[in-house]
């Protein structure tokens, strides 16, 4: 067990390495030169001020030497400064984190727990009107863009049917205490959530029901029937338990594509999280603010994939024994 955490806590490791390389040399081979983006916000500058601007962020400096000063700086929790909001990157994106963890956690739990039911739903009776049902639908929130299904919420709960926020996280105007200010970030979060959990909720549910129904045939719960195990018991007990763990593990592999997800989304919501922050940096060429957003994202995928592992292994005894 201890060799097998430590194997994947270097794996880790070398991966987030490799990340921080290969993300900082595609980002120097974008097109733009973060100096002019600096000097265009002081209005224009000239030759000597545009040169001390790249020596002062050390754009001045060959591109192997840029690359070292800032893998050391990185492993000293370093990500630099921004070139457009001049903060250091990691009290930016810090400030910005819990928005879109809020959001995607959210999103996540919606999906699976209603998607698991609704697969279990449609599981127990294959070809009847409910399974056909949670079918079309899954087909139709996959297939959906979620920026597409962005844009329809707002309109229809904006527009025509005003009962959500369509921006924002919280009302400036709305004073109150902790559970008045809770209550106003749910109501802005609905929204956001329901968009991005949509899609994933269509990919659980058909990914549930198929793998209840392959459970479902298989002998030990033949055996359970045998002996007289209700129905109701074999579903929640038997089946259910060993269906969920490829929902499991494909939430977890997801947990990338959901963050990615959640850009396009918090760009449709004007949501306050890492989103809206990496859509403006690109804009702005704030290579720094970019490569921070690209490590914490890593960081979160990988710390996602290894608590995706020990879940894998408290639903399944059977892998615990595993390499």
């Amino acid at each position: 067990m201890y060799r097998r955490i430590l194997r994947q806590l270097l794996y880790a490791a070398a991966l987030i390495l490799a990340v921080l390389v290969l993300n900082f040399l595609l980002i120097q081979l974008a097109p733009g030169d973060p100096a002019e983006v600096i000097a265009g916000e002081m209005g224009g500058a000239s030759a000597e001020v545009m040169a001390a601007i790249r020596q002062q962020y050390g754009l001045d400096k060959p591109l192997p030497t840029q690359l070292a000063l800032y893998l050391g700086r990185a492993l000293q929790g370093d990500l630099g400064m921004s070139y457009f909001y001049n903060r250091p990157v990691v009290d930016l994106i810090l400030s910005r984190l819990g928005p879109t963890l809020l959001l995607v956690a959210t999103a996540l739990g919606f999906a699976m727990i209603l998607g698991t039911r609704l697969g279990m739903l449609a599981s127990r009776n294959p070809r009847g009107i409910a399974s056909a049902l949670v079918t079309v639908l899954s087909l139709v929130g996959y297939s959906a863009p979620v920026f597409w299904t962005g844009l329809m919420l707002v309109i229809l709960f904006g527009a025509t049917i005003p009962l959500f926020p369509i921006a924002g996280m919280i009302d400036v105007v709305k004073q109150g205490g902790p559970l008045v200010r809770a209550l106003d970030i749910a109501h802005h979060l609905v929204l956001p959530a329901l968009t991005l959990g949509l899609v994933y909720l269509a990919q659980y549910s058909r990914l549930t029901r198929a793998s209840m129904l392959e459970v479902l045939g298989a002998d030990y719960i033949r055996t359970a029937r045998a002996k007289g195990v209700g129905e109701r018991q074999v579903f929640g007990r038997h089946a259910f338990r060993n269906a969920l763990l490829p929902v499991v593990t494909v939430a977890g592999m997801q947990f990338g594509a959901i963050i990615s997800g959640a850009v396009l989304v918090e760009t449709v919501f004007s949501w306050p999280g890492l989103g809206t922050l990496a859509f403006q940096s690109i804009l702005a060429r704030d290579y720094p603010t970019v490569l921070g957003i690209l490590f914490f994202s890593t960081l979160i995928v990988i710390i996602a994939n290894l608590l995706t592992d020990f879940v894998s292994r408290l639903l399944d005894p059977r892998l615990a024994g595993g390499r």
